[in-house]
């Protein structure tokens, strides 16, 4: 019998794809301004120099340890009390300053003065922009007071925290919110989903874990032997990755709860 729904927060709950988009948007249409540039070719730009340069970095194996992708890393501030993250902390200012510069050098511009102004524009932009799935508050207001509910989030305290501050409505659903940076390892290490089991006191079949990546969510939680559900809200591809169910709207988890 299930008892508690453990659940991924980026891109599950929060829309977060969307709001790093608008953030592209907002911050290249101010290089349009200026420039008269093709706002989408500068994001597209910037993405691909930020993934090169991201990629690296020293601090890029603890990264992707901890789950905390090239785009979070232009707006983070990393204020994290430990070795790694402080390392992370020294690198993103010049990281962001050189995605933005290469990403305009690309599109034909050579400024680096406004390179950085467009990087320091754009963390503003994405903190202005919180995006939460519509279905959000419904499922979560179902589910409530039924099951012991669990955040299960990869990256870094600090970013993590700054999202759920930013919607601060999403933090008293949750009985426990559990962030990789803060335990040590990201999904889809095991180890973070027994840690959850633990604080729960519950055993991996009274759990199930909603979320929207395969290669963490539904990877990790087949690693611990907990039932997971895929939220494919954008008909992606399948890989190797196997779910035990799989929906495209959160609110169809109530029949496979009824199921169960």
């Amino acid at each position: 019998m299930i008892k508690a729904i453990i659940f991924d927060l980026d891109d599950t709950l929060l829309w977060d794809q969307k709001s790093v988009k608008e953030a592209f948007v907002a911050t290249c249409n101010a290089a349009k301004k200026k420039y008269d540039i093709d706002p989408e070719i500068l994001e597209e730009a910037v993405r691909k120099e930020a993934r090169e340069l991201y990629s690296s970095y020293e601090t890029y194996s603890f990264t992707q340890m901890i789950g905390i992708n090239p785009f979070e890393g232009l707006w983070g501030n990393f204020l994290d009390d430990d070795d790694n993250f402080k390392k992370l902390k020294a690198v993103v200012p010049a990281y962001r300053k050189e995605a933005w510069t290469r990403g305009l050098k690309a599109a034909g511009i050579d400024d680096p003065e406004f390179g950085y102004e467009l990087a320091e524009r754009f963390p503003v932009e994405r903190r202005k922009n919180p995006f939460v799935y519509e279905e959000t508050f419904n499922v979560l207001n179902e589910l409530k007071g039924k099951y012991q509910l669990l955040l299960l989030t990869n990256g870094s305290p600090d970013l993590q925290n700054t999202k759920l501050e930013i919607t601060p409505e999403l933090v008293p659903y949750f009985d426990h919110i559990v962030i990789s940076g803060a335990f040590g390892r990201g999904k889809p290490d095991p180890s973070i989903f027994e840690h959850a089991l633990t604080l729960m006191s519950l055993q991996k079949d009274e759990v199930i874990m909603v979320g929207d990546n395969l290669m963490t969510d539904i990877l990790g939680a087949s690693r611990a032997g907990i039932n997971s559900v895929w939220i494919n809200r954008h008909d992606k591809e399948r890989n190797e990755v196997i779910p035990d169910y799989e929906i495209k709207h959160l609110e169809e988890l109530y029949s496979i709860l009824d199921t169960l």
